[in-house]
Parts: structure tokens; sequence; C-alpha cells
């Protein structure tokens, strides 16, 4: 494995939430890529992100240790997404918003 990253991302909202709506909402994301089947052990793997643009989400679920928050596992190409595509990205929708020529 050359590039990839994972990291066990913690979100607090500021009200309470439905993991199914999160869920929905991030398999309808442009670039998320949802794999979350804990019936067939398919969770997201550094090594499947390799050579990929897309970040990859999964083990999505509810944090009973706090109020309002989520626990979840992504992973990604850090070489991709981190350094090269998100610049391309960001410079795409900015202009894209009429923010940069």
């Amino acid at each position: 494995m050359i590039g990839g990253h994972s990291e066990s991302v913690n979100i607090e909202f500021e009200k309470d939430f439905d993991e199914n709506v999160v869920r929905e909402m991030l398999q309808n994301s442009s670039g998320i890529i949802v794999v979350d089947n804990p019936q067939a052990n398919a969770y997201p793997m550094p090594i499947d992100a390799e050579g990929k643009d897309e970040v990859f989400v999964g083990r999505i679920r509810r944090d009973y240790s706090q109020p309002n928050t989520l626990n979840c596992w992504i992973v990604s190409d850090n070489l991709r997404k981190g350094a090269a595509t998100n610049a391309v990205q960001i410079a795409k929708y900015l202009h894209n918003q009429g923010w940069i020529n």
C-alpha cells in the first residue's frame, strides 16, 4: 500500500439526527462511496481506496458516549485525494461559482 489513509471520525451535531438520513445523504454526495455492511464484513479499507479519487465511508454508528454524536470510518488515497485531487476540485468549485476565472 503506497497511498492510503484511514480515520475514525467523531461528528457532533447540534440536534439529534437519524443515522439513515446521514447514510442517505452520504450515499447521494458526489465523491463519496458508502461501504457499510456489517453482516457481510464490508467496511472501507485503505487498499480499496488506493488509486481512486473517491472517499470511502463506513461503520456509520451512533456514539452513545455523548449526545447527538456519530462515529464513522473514512478512508482515501492520501496521495490522490489529500494532495492533488482536493486542490483541483476546490479550484473547479471556485470557478463554477464565478469566484475565480
